[in-house]
């Protein structure tokens, strides 16, 4: 016994218990939310989702449609986007420890104030060069839209359920923005194109400002987290994942490698990125873990995400440039199909969140897997006819599977993150950002890539075909050209109008084909992932029998 315990138990007891060390006082836990208030802050979130989607879908979604109103060709207008994204794929990183240096609320109203003041700046907009201004700036202004939606959303939940339920709920409201602007496009358009898009976005940031005061988060003590060095590396990072941004974005219209800038801004993204690693693997606080983030579940994690952002790319980028580009569909001939798209992201989303409560999570990603494959592969027999009604059943099946896959391996990524620490925070947040920002232009490149390589095969194989000597190939032309033929009386010229026609429906044709190619092959890495994911369970059950069976043995030796 040591004599300062020797001391206690002499001293009577009043003296000892006096004596005796104080236990700390456990801080008592937070009372739970009460149901009316819970769900205001999961409709606050929804709202947060809405308006920072819609402010990056509005112009993505409606390009065409916009380009005449600021005087732009199709290349040109590609930049709207490449605009909005460059800063917007970095600026979570930094926004995680200016959060917590200068508190959620300050963090809150400074956002909001800033996205008002982006979204009213569009509607003053008149050219391409303004409008790419404006772009800059509203992406800048709308990353934190997205932090506040998920911090609403984890306020609606006690801390057992904030990283199953809360995660999972939170993910659904990312794919909500989509579907909802290719609803309210048609009437927005009518109502003043470029600005009636913008209005909209204007009047729900104005909504979102009294939510900051009248709903406010539970504020987490400050921690002085900013230290010089965050700042040189996140210019770093920022330079490089804006730099990549802009070539996914544009790469594909300017095409990779026949323009020599594009291979130098790609340069300039690794080169930056590099050298922000390098600088914080020498920093005693670094502003992101290296180490942790090339750790093996991290880069499983990476994996798994990216393959999904490839998958999901069937949805949102392939079904939509399909309807467009070949079936040459406007919104109004494709409610339906969004509808159907947003009404199974909310079932999925919520048939998530009720698994997870249950402690479930490689079990959902099977049966998600399985329905995005099913989609992609019923989606893959298309031809140049197929109209929306044939993939109603197809585009819920992928809309399901999405909401079902995604949040369990975003559930675990923040679990480590915690289990380490809220400096790890940062780091997690650069595998977010990089997996759905940049692995979403990742997705689109890819396919938009393999489409235009794939039509070019399908052209050249049709057009071998094609010879007039056939009497088939020569009746149609004489069909297409009959309609022409009670104003064009040159015989010669009605022969020339009808092989045009037949030429333009071989390009349909073959569009069609390398779409049902890109779809194939959506399916293709969905069942290579469920085959992925199985031998993983596989593996991680054998390793773990082999662990336990010694020990099981040696406790029965003993």
């Amino acid at each position: 016994m040591s004599a300062e315990a020797a001391r206690i138990v002499e001293l009577p007891q009043e003296e000892a218990k006096e004596a005796a060390p104080v236990e700390p006082a456990v801080p008592p836990a937070p009372p739970p939310v009460p149901k009316w208030k819970a769900f205001l802050y999961f409709l606050s979130s929804v709202l947060f989702f809405l308006t920072q989607g819609l402010g990056l879908n509005l112009a993505f979604a409606n390009l065409t449609q916009i380009q005449g109103s600021i005087a732009a060709t199709t290349t040109e207008s590609v930049w709207l986007s490449a605009a909005y994204l460059a800063p917007n794929v970095s600026l979570a990183i930094a926004l995680v420890k200016i959060r917590m240096q200068y508190g959620i609320r300050n963090f809150a109203e400074i956002s909001i104030m800033g996205f008002v003041i982006a979204s009213l700046l569009n509607l003053f907009v008149s050219d391409l060069q303004s409008a790419i201004v404006v772009r800059f700036l509203s992406g800048i202004a709308s990353a934190p839209l997205s932090t506040l939606g998920f911090l609403y959303m984890l306020e609606a939940f006690t801390p057992a359920k904030k990283l199953t339920v809360g995660v999972s709920l939170a993910m659904m409201n990312t794919t909500l923005a989509a579907p909802v602007t290719r609803l309210v496009s048609p009437s927005l358009l009518d109502f003043g194109e470029w600005r009636g898009l913008y209005t909209l976005e204007m009047g729900l940031a104005l909504l979102v400002i009294p939510i900051i005061y009248l709903l406010p988060l539970t504020a987490p003590p400050r921690v002085k987290v900013i230290v010089p060095g965050d700042i040189l590396v996140y210019l770093l990072i920022a330079v490089g994942f804006g730099a990549l941004a802009v070539a996914l974005s544009v790469g594909r219209v300017y095409w990779w490698l026949e323009v020599p800038w594009l291979g130098i801004v790609l340069v300039v993204s690794i080169v930056t990125i590099v050298l922000a690693m390098v600088i914080d693997l020498h920093r005693r606080l670094p502003l992101i873990d290296v180490r942790w983030l090339c750790s093996w579940p991290n880069i499983h994690m990476t994996g798994v995400l990216l393959v999904f952002r490839l998958i999901i790319a069937e949805q949102t980028y392939s079904v939509w440039t399909y309807y467009q580009n070949v079936a040459n569909l406007l919104y109004d001939q494709l409610m339906t199909l969004y509808w159907i798209i947003l009404a199974f992201s909310l079932v999925g989303g919520f048939i998530c969140a009720a698994l997870m409560n249950y402690g479930l999570t490689w079990q959902i990603q099977i049966p998600a897997l399985i329905m995005m494959a099913t989609g992609a592969f019923m989606d893959s027999q298309l031809t140049s006819l197929t109209r929306p009604e044939q993939m109603y059943l197809s585009q819920a099946l992928m809309s399901a599977g999405a909401a079902l896959f995604l949040p369990p391996t975003i559930s675990d990524g923040f679990k480590a993150a915690f289990a380490k620490g809220p400096p790890y925070l940062v780091s997690f947040f650069v595998i977010f950002l990089f997996t759905q920002s940049i692995g979403g232009l990742i997705g689109s490149a890819f396919f938009g890539t393999l489409i235009t390589i794939r039509e070019k095969f399908h052209s050249n194989v049709l057009v071998e075909h094609v010879l007039l000597t056939d009497p088939n190939v020569a009746l149609r032309a004489s069909q297409l050209s009959a309609a022409y033929s009670k104003v064009i009386g040159d015989a010669a010229l009605l022969k020339g109008e009808g092989v045009a026609l037949l030429g333009i429906q071989v390009t349909l044709q073959a569009n069609a084909l390398a779409y049902g190619d890109a779809f194939f092959v959506a399916g293709v890495i969905a069942v290579l992932a469920l085959a992925g994911l199985i031998l993983h369970l596989v593996f991680r059950a054998v390793k773990a029998r082999l662990v336990t069976e010694p020990v099981a043995e040696a406790t029965s030796n003993a």
